[in-house]
């Protein structure tokens, strides 16, 4: 402490009148958190235009290698260093800014009895990391449920009909993903793409996903920056088991 808010705020030259508000030890689903939080400041203070920042450094559990816990070595396979930046705002101002997506409604959701599904301790070696098994099933069994929860009063239930933004926690929950809901191979290429391009960057993933699926939308022609679809999902995946849940509305490239 001071955080690394105030001295973000300090780079930028932000006026010291700024609201800062720190998020730690969130982990994965962090970067749905953050849209949902600013979404609520931003339509709940006329006017307000919050940043938001994901930055990770998971660089720092690396360790030497267990003869009896493997997870350490597939956390450093798996996980890489990465920021990401995105404004949220509502009451938009006409001929200046232009919006990306529209954050409709956000959810988040605790599965039962899965605390010690994802963990990260710190111990006399450093920071451990613990993913267990269960969690690709854990994340598929409970998925249409939640979708169908945010959904249901728009009458979408065609999973293949809307644009994904899904966490790429790593190829097995997306695989478990893809299988549970019936999704065509191309549902989940922007979040294959950041997973297998930089790895997964914990709570800023969603947005590197996000930023990919914007640009590839523009240079291919496409009608909205939601891969030419209207309504689309962010999910973030993390510990706890938790699940957040964001419904997105494309705009017009």
């Amino acid at each position: 402490m001071p955080g690394a808010d105030l001295r973000l705020a300090n780079l930028l030259g932000l006026h010291p009148s700024v609201n800062r508000f720190m998020m730690y030890q969130q982990g994965c689903f962090a970067g749905g958190t953050v849209l949902r939080l600013a979404k609520d400041l931003a339509e709940n203070n006329k006017g307000t235009r919050v940043l938001v920042v994901c930055s990770e450094i998971t660089a720092m559990i690396f360790c030497g290698p267990s003869d009896s816990d493997h997870s350490g070595l597939l956390a450093q396979a798996l996980f890489g260093d990465g920021a990401a930046a995105i404004i949220v705002g509502s009451n938009l101002v006409p001929g200046v800014e232009k919006p990306l997506f529209e954050i409709v409604s956000a959810a988040q959701t605790t599965l039962l009895d899965s605390e010690s599904a994802i963990t990260l301790q710190l111990r006399e070696m450093g920071l451990t990391f613990h993913l267990s098994k269960c969690v690709p099933g854990l994340v598929s069994m409970n998925i249409e449920k939640i979708l169908v929860e945010a959904f249901q009063h728009m009458g979408i239930s065609d999973w293949n009909s809307i644009f994904w933004i899904v966490h790429p926690g790593g190829p097995s929950i997306l695989d478990q993903v893809e299988l549970k809901l019936g999704l065509k191979p191309e549902k989940l290429w922007a979040s294959r793409h950041v997973l297998r391009e930089y790895g997964n960057l914990t709570s800023g993933c969603v947005l590197f996903v996000l930023d990919k699926m914007r640009k590839k939308s523009v240079e291919n022609g496409l009608k909205t920056t939601g891969d030419g679809l209207e309504w689309g999902v962010l999910f973030g995946f993390g510990p706890g088991v938790t699940i957040e849940t964001v419904v997105l509305l494309s705009v017009s490239t």
